[in-house]
């Protein structure tokens, strides 16, 4: 899970910097805290999924559901 956090976090950081927007900036789009985006960016595992997708949807994104290969997870390979 911690993993899926940090490509949040890193996908975030970039497209902010792409959008050319500060953290403070970003929050204020969003209308999150500046506190938000920075434990965002930072990767911390206990966010609340509504908040992100409110930065989210300021670059047309929005979190879902990612089918992924069970025998991988469950090491059954």
């Amino acid at each position: 899970m911690k993993e899926n956090l940090n490509h949040i976090s890193i996908h975030v950081k970039a497209k902010r910097k792409q959008n050319k927007l500060t953290q403070p900036e970003l929050a204020l789009k969003a209308g999150v805290g500046l506190r938000f985006v920075r434990d965002l960016e930072q990767g911390k595992n206990s966010l609340r999924m509504d908040k992100v997708n409110d930065v989210l949807r300021l670059f047309g994104e929005t979190l879902g559901v990612v089918q992924m290969d069970r025998g991988k997870l469950l090491g059954n390979e």
